[in-house]
């Protein structure tokens, strides 16, 4: 009898698994489709003014789900818009001259002459000084005006990304019931986008991150009439939250403590170079953005100084080999380092979370993570360094999410 139920449970495991296999070449068509509908919609919602093409990006992850990423703004880093919400008016910037390696950008030469009798030259005095006051009317009203049309556009690209997973999520067929479809502008730029500002020049504009995210199993119950539409809208998880530019100086300090952590000298595993950066998100948390590297090549021909742990000159294979050593101690280092020195920040909400975003090193055929995403809740940091929690039960309150492996 015994043997009876083991034989089942495999065929059961069998057949659970076949039927979650994921057709590959079918998973990337349904997504290439994926991402014409999600363009079209959200070109859709902008309207008429909507001349600019929208590129979205899907990924599958395993395990995990579908994420298409947009674009982080409207028209890209730099754009205008002024005027109310019913007339946009668009100043590109001056243009300027094929840059020209090690030497400097100028502004485009262009010269105009005129002759004009005393009349006109009054009558186009007229003309100027109405421009001027109409100049200074736009400039006191640029930035509510920027900020109105974002929110706006922020409005209608959520709203196409909900009709996306509600009326065509069920055409990622290949993707399991139990895994997310994911939109979002996350991860896109660490740069703030400029606007240019007319005669003031370039002005920083505030950015908004976005994220739409449900899961294919609610899609599969709206679609077979067991829940309406709106209650699989209520299900999604909504995130827009407005970057801010504003330093925060306990989230300096971390990214101070962390670049110097994963310093080439200190770190035992993989090494950064200076380049972690955060972002605060209004009502969510802050997030920090990491890459991390095993070596250093030294010439032409594949081989390499692995600074952490001293070693110079290997080839590809042996440096490899060390990666996929060093990379299960990498991951346990990094979360204790994200409990024991996350407790330095103090501007973040008990609901709020703090969050790593690493991208890995390279390593093709080692089998390890493209990248890791840990993230925690302050109210856990908190708890453990008031000693609430130990440290075993805040460890187990980490969450980790790993990339797709190389």
């Amino acid at each position: 009898m015994k043997k009876v139920m083991i034989v089942c449970v495999m065929l059961m495991s069998t057949l659970a698994f076949a039927q979650n296999k994921v057709d590959e070449e079918r998973m990337q068509r349904d997504i290439e489709v994926a991402e014409n509908i999600l363009g079209t919609l959200i070109k859709q919602q902008a309207g008429k003014r909507s001349f600019f093409p929208i590129e979205v990006q899907g990924s599958y992850l395993p395990g995990y789900g579908v994420t298409f990423h947009l674009p982080s703004e409207f028209f890209g880093n730099m754009f205008l818009i002024e005027g109310d919400g019913d007339n946009w008016n668009f100043e590109p910037p001056i243009p300027v001259e094929p840059v020209v390696p090690g030497e400097p950008t100028h502004p485009v030469k262009s010269y105009s002459y005129s002759y004009s009798t005393s009349e006109e030259k009054a009558r186009q005095e007229g003309r100027n000084s109405a421009r001027g006051k109409a100049r200074t009317k736009i400039s006191r009203n640029r930035g509510s005006n920027s900020d109105s049309s974002r929110n706006a556009y922020n409005e209608k690209l959520l709203e196409a990304a909900k009709n996306f997973i509600a009326d065509y999520g069920d055409l990622l067929t290949q993707l399991p019931s139990n895994e997310k479809i994911i939109i979002t502008n996350k991860g896109e730029s660490r740069n703030f986008p400029m606007v240019w500002a007319g005669s003031g020049g370039f002005e920083k504009r505030k950015q908004t991150i976005l994220t739409v995210e449900g899961t294919k199993a609610d899609v599969n119950q709206f679609r077979q009439g067991k829940i309406t539409r709106d209650q699989l809208v209520s299900k999604l998880h909504i995130m827009n939250s407005e970057v801010s530019d504003e330093l925060q100086p306990d989230l300096e300090l971390l990214s101070s403590i962390f670049n110097r952590l994963y310093s080439r000298d200190l770190s035992r595993t993989f090494f950064c170079d200076d380049n972690i950066y955060y972002e605060k998100l209004k009502d969510y948390g802050a997030v920090y953005h990491m890459q991390v590297y095993a070596s250093s090549q030294i010439d032409d021909e594949g081989f390499y100084n692995m600074p952490t742990i001293h070693l110079n000159d290997v080839d590809q294979q042996a440096r490899d080999k060390k990666v996929k050593e060093l990379y299960p101690e990498f991951e346990k280092n990094i979360k204790e380092d994200l409990l024991e020195y996350g407790r330095t920040v103090k501007s973040l909400k008990d609901e709020e979370v703090l969050t790593f975003d690493v991208t890995m090193t390279r390593c093709k055929g080692c089998a390890i993570p493209s990248s890791l995403e840990l993230s925690v809740k302050y109210s856990v940091l908190r708890d453990y360094s008031s000693g609430k929690i130990s440290k075993d039960a805040a460890m187990a309150k980490i969450n980790i999410k790993k990339g797709p492996e190389q």
